[in-house]
């Protein structure tokens, strides 16, 4: 899906005309959109990086395709000047997300990327839900429901290669990666 540039000045951008700048608020939600997918893209690579099995392989090259397309979407909106500061950690967590459960096999695998799913969803639905209060931003919201609409369909896709309710093990790591996922998020909003 093709987007607007940041410099477009336009009807259909975010692009505040009369102050040349972007909202604060869509600053910080894109710096945190873009943190996020930086990590996805770590996380496939940290996937690829350990696993052997080649059905995990193929899951993983494909999903990796997807986060860089996402992650150029963001580039092509978020000025490289307000992105994170933090982009090296986002790289090292997101890679490390995925390279703990390559040791654990496919099942931890997709419970792992179920669980970042999940939250990725829902951060997208809050920033959809706040643009939807807001006319002045039509081209930004639909990139959003791209972008949701994509993560949703990996979390689907996970969901149904785990084939059985998560065990007590499972249920504490998908709590920790929501819990560093929400972390991450609040501190790429601000740095």
């Amino acid at each position: 899906m093709a987007f607007g540039k940041v410099n477009d000045i336009d009807d259909g951008c975010f692009y505040d005309c009369e102050n040349h700048t972007l909202s604060n608020w869509i600053l910080r939600e894109l710096r945190s959109n873009h943190a996020g997918e930086t990590g996805a893209v770590a996380i496939y690579k940290g996937i690829l990086w350990l696993t052997r099995d080649p059905t995990v392989i193929r899951f993983a090259e494909e999903h990796l395709g997807s986060e860089r397309r996402h992650l150029a979407a963001i580039e092509g909106i978020l000025p490289p000047t307000k992105r994170s500061s933090l982009l090296l950690l986002w790289r090292i967590a997101g890679f490390l997300v995925g390279m703990a459960p390559a040791m654990f096999g496919p099942r931890a695998i997709y419970v792992t990327i179920e669980a970042v799913e999940r939250f990725v969803v829902r951060h997208y639905d809050s920033q959809i839900e706040c643009l939807a209060h807001n006319s002045a931003f039509p081209l930004l919201r639909a990139q959003l429901e791209w972008l949701r609409s994509d993560e949703h369909a990996h979390q689907c896709e996970a969901r149904n290669l785990t084939e059985s309710h998560l065990t007590a093990l499972e249920r504490v790591w998908v709590r920790l990666v929501q819990l560093g996922s929400y972390a991450a998020v609040t501190v790429a909003r601000r740095i």
